[in-house]
This record gives C-alpha cells, structure tokens and sequence, in this order.
C-alpha cells in the first residue's frame, strides 16, 4: 500500500494529471527546454546517466522530457522515482517491484524508467545492476540522475557493457552563450574574437545581459531572480559535504583559503598551513568539491602540465561563486570573477585549461588560446599571440568562442 501510494503521488500522468514541476516551469519568467535533452539514448535498452550539480535543473528537464513522450506513450509505461524519498535500499526494491508487478498486469512491454537522484541511496547500483544483469529491463529505456559527480562517476565503472545505447550526460550551468540564446540572442560560435564586428548592432546589449550574467550565473533558480537560490544551494551543498562524511567547517575552510588567494595561483601545501591541517586532507576536500563541480583547477604548464606547482583554482559559475561567498564570508575580487568565467567557458569547450608564469604570466590557457584577463585596460604591451580580455571585449569573446 506504501509503495502504490509513493508512486501515484510521484507519477500524476498515471491517472491523467500533469506534472506539478511542469506547472511550476511554465509559471517562469525564464524558461527554457534543456539542450541536454537530445543527448539521452530512448531506444531500447538504454541506460543513460546524468549527472551535474544540484539545482542545475536536471529535474525540471526529466519532467519536461516526461510531458513531450506521453503524446506517443502509454501514461503507465513511464515511471519517475525521486529516491530522494526512499529512504533505504529496502523501499528503493520495494518500489521498482511494485512497478514491475502492476506493468506486467498491465500488459506493458518497455518502459521509460527515470530514476532521479539514485546517489541519494547507499549501494544503489547493486540492484540496478542486479535488475539489468537479469534482463528485466531488456525492453527499456532508464535515466539514472545523480548530483555528485563524484560519487556517481565512481559508480558508473560498476557498468562495463551494461548501459547499452545509453548515454553519460553532464549537465552544466548555462554558459553566458546559453545564456544571451535564452533571453534571446543566438550567436553563431566562429571561434574567433576577431569576428566581433558580425555582433556590433548587439554589442551593447549583450554587455547588459553579461552584467546580469554575473549576478545570476545559470542556474535555473538564479536566473530568475529567485530569493532563495542562495539558501537552496547552501543546503544542497552542506547535504553533499555530509552525505560522504567530511566536515563542513573544513570545507569552508578550504574555499575560504582559496577565495583569498584567487586569482593567484595556491598550493595544497599552503592552505593546509593557513587551517592547521594536512596536505593530504586539502586534497581530500578539493577533490570532493570538484567532483560536486564546485571547483574547477587550472595546473601550471610549461612543456607538460606540473602538478607539484601552485594551480589556479576557480569556481564554476558566477552565481555559485557569489554564493560561496557568502557562506565562506569571504570577500571575492572583481578579477577573480571575470578569470573564472573565462577559465569555465574553455574548460566545457577544450576539456582543461592551464595558466603559465614565465617571464610574464598567462591567466588561461587552452587549446592553442593564450588569454590575459584584465577588469581594467590592460597597463602593458603583451606578445601578439596573447589576446587581452577586459570588460568590453570579453562578453563578445564568451559569445564568439
């Protein structure tokens, strides 16, 4: 009875009724259909897994996903479970079972089984696996979703051969060309800075909504000026740091220390004396927060990357920066931001991003891409290959690039 009354409650299409997270969707002043979308495989078996940070709208997007396949779709053969509510492996079994039972009553051959935030359940993947390796979701297609990429990447090798047509997907913040696309300015990427004469009749909006960027960042809650984005994430984030046992006053700590020195290059070493702690657990903590996507690292390159020197170390998102911010209480420089913000486009376009201190430094490096990034005009002359951003050419670069 447990199990029926969850995923009737869960599942409202059952018994002709729409999605409460839809409803609430097209109530925004911003909106948007999640491009990641048309990465997952729907052909059966396919076992795709999402991962991507808290409140990247990686919920919003299923249910929208849910809304278009019940115009070709039986309503029952198409299950969502937020295992956020099961509270034990027990009840995540009970569930899928009591699924099973009814579809086979049901006469249902495939389904489109999404199971969102699987991580929140401790050994999840043996009874997905377990199920898979039985052929009892031969006909079928699921989404698995989790919000630590670093616990559900971790897990995602406990598949080998088992996903099928399915597909790892990543869900990001909006990038600031996702962004102005959202709001309403399509830019074609030409890969060149060179090019920003084709956006001079847009120029000055797309430095308006560049300022706006920065406040809001891209998560669906921030860009709509929701008031409490900063409290959701805080919270979401203390989960995660808990939920894998580490401590909260360690990871402040951490992020404090790295607010403080960013732009600058820091070593493990050196925030591990500023809280009175091992190097070893800095490590531990950074690459928790990297994996929760929080924290991405640029290594110092010279002709291969060092990984014994200082790295940059930036946050992922303008809003997640801000939010950080407050609760680490720690102030962050205007350059940091603007750094971050080109270190996270290139890092999603070219797969890492370095930096360099020789005889002069390089802030970003990727790919061949040698970029200085300035909040002011630059007060020196830099070699030819090296481009310059400051406040007026950078939102065209992040548009053009």
């Amino acid at each position: 009875m447990w199990a029926s009354d969850v995923l009737s409650l869960l599942n409202p299409w059952w018994e002709g009724g729409r999605s409460p997270t839809v409803e609430e969707w097209e109530d925004k002043e911003v909106r948007w259909r999640p491009s990641w979308l048309r990465q997952l495989s729907l052909e059966p078996f396919s076992l795709n897994i999402v991962v991507g940070p808290r409140l990247v709208g990686k919920t919003t997007g299923l249910h929208l996903l849910v809304e278009e396949q019940l115009s070709a779709r039986d309503p029952l053969s198409i299950l969502y479970l937020n295992l956020d509510l099961a509270f034990s492996l027990e009840a995540f079994k009970s569930l899928i079972d009591a699924y099973l039972r009814m579809r086979e009553a049901r006469g249902i051959g495939s389904s489109l089984i999404i199971l969102d935030e699987v991580t929140s359940i401790q050994g999840w993947w043996r009874l997905v696996k377990g199920y898979v390796d039985a052929g009892v979701f031969r006909r079928d297609v699921l989404i698995l979703t989790g919000s630590s990429s670093l616990r559900l990447k971790g897990e995602v090798e406990l598949f080998p051969g088992r996903m099928g047509k399915g597909r790892e997907v990543t869900v990001y913040p909006l990038s600031f060309r996702e962004y102005l696309a959202v709001r309403g300015i399509e830019v074609e990427a030409s890969g060149s800075l060179e090019d920003a004469d084709v956006l001079l009749p847009q120029a000055g909006r797309i430095r308006g909504l560049f300022e706006e960027y920065m406040e809001t960042g891209g998560f669906p809650l921030s860009v709509n000026r929701d008031p409490r984005a900063v409290e959701y994430f805080i919270r979401s984030l203390e989960g995660e740091v808990l939920r894998v046992g580490r401590s909260l006053d360690l990871a402040r700590g951490v992020l404090s220390s790295i607010l403080r020195a960013a732009p600058s290059p820091v070593s493990f070493n050196s925030i591990a004396s500023s809280l009175s702690i091992s190097h070893r657990t800095v490590r531990e903590y950074v690459e928790l927060l990297s994996g929760l996507m929080v924290l991405g690292q640029a290594l110092h390159l010279d002709k291969a990357p060092k990984f014994r020197r200082e790295r940059k170390f930036f946050l992922r998102d303008p809003f997640l920066a801000r939010a950080i911010s407050m609760w680490t209480a720690t102030e962050i420089l205007e350059p940091a931001l603007y750094e971050w913000v080109v270190q996270e486009h290139l890092l999603r376009k070219f797969g890492a991003v370095y930096y360099q201190r020789d005889s002069y430094e390089i802030d970003v490096l990727a790919d061949d891409l040698r970029i200085e990034v300035k909040a002011g005009k630059p007060r020196r002359r830099y070699p030819k290959r090296v481009k310059v951003l400051d406040k007026e050419n950078l939102p065209l670069f992040l548009a053009l690039i």
